[in-house]
């Protein structure tokens, strides 16, 4: 089964899971449309293209309406495309959906990918943490100074890939063993520990690297069973399960 989905970054929150509270970011996983699938005998590998978002049939061109051809959706086309690979024939067919609660549950551990945020013209202070030059000597004012970027006569020239000034930021960055902290199933949202790379609003790709469980949540869930907590203050649902209540407040609830 396919362990890759397209998303949308949304705000960061936080979370209260077991008495630690988490900072977490918001996104809108799929849901995914199936756009094309290649297979092995005609391309060599098997693959799945994604389609994600929504964009209107006159705004995209007649070579991509024929691509979607069966993806097509309420006279809408996807507005990103990503292909996934996959070892193996997926059972999935072009126009098929795929939602959120198909691919991740809480507690698993997803790798994020997506492009960072564009910080502009940065010096190599900024860019690469350069350390300056030394103070003394008349060098107290040569910190943010690059220095020598190359050599004499050999080899002449400055060397592929020196560190220097330059744009910094919009590039492709991942970001692994991240945790799911919460599904909402009916809005395609989930939470997730920790930031994700881009701005919000920005596209970015989620993989499902392994299954694990929530620390905290099955012993806040226990808990209730075992009559340590009141059974409402624990949701199924959402970004915050309760937590045992102190040592005085169980004695009161014995008492009563």
């Amino acid at each position: 089964m396919i362990n890759t989905l397209l998303a949308e970054k949304g705000k960061m929150n936080e979370a209260f899971v077991g008495g630690r509270r988490l900072a977490v970011t918001k996104a809108k996983i799929g849901p995914c449309i199936v756009t094309q699938v290649k297979k092995m005998e005609k391309d060599g590998y098997w693959a799945v293209q994604l389609g994600f978002g929504e964009r209107r049939i006159k705004n995209t061109t007649k070579a991509l309406q024929g691509h979607f051809k069966g993806a097509i959706k309420e006279n809408k086309a996807p507005r990103f495309l990503q292909e996934v690979r996959l070892e193996n024939e997926p059972d999935l067919k072009v126009g098929d959906i795929i939602n959120v609660a198909d691919v991740l549950k809480m507690g698993d551990m997803v790798a994020l990918t997506g492009i960072s945020k564009g910080k502009g013209f940065a010096g190599g202070v900024k860019r690469w943490h350069f350390h300056g030059g030394p103070r003394t000597h008349g060098q107290s004012d040569r910190e943010r100074a690059p220095g020598s970027i190359g050599q004499t006569t050999t080899p002449g020239r400055v060397n592929r890939g020196k560190h220097m000034a330059g744009r910094m930021g919009q590039e492709q960055v991942t970001v692994k063993n991240l945790q799911i902290v919460s599904v909402n199933p009916e809005n395609n949202e989930v939470e997730i520990a920790g930031a994700i790379p881009g701005i919000t609003g920005g596209v970015f790709m989620i993989k499902k690297l392994s299954e694990g469980k929530l620390k905290g949540w099955e012993e806040a869930k226990q808990a209730v069973v075992e009559g340590e907590a009141p059974a409402e203050e624990v949701k199924t649902e959402g970004a915050q399960p309760a937590v045992p209540q102190p040592e005085e407040k169980k004695e009161e609830n014995k008492n009563a």
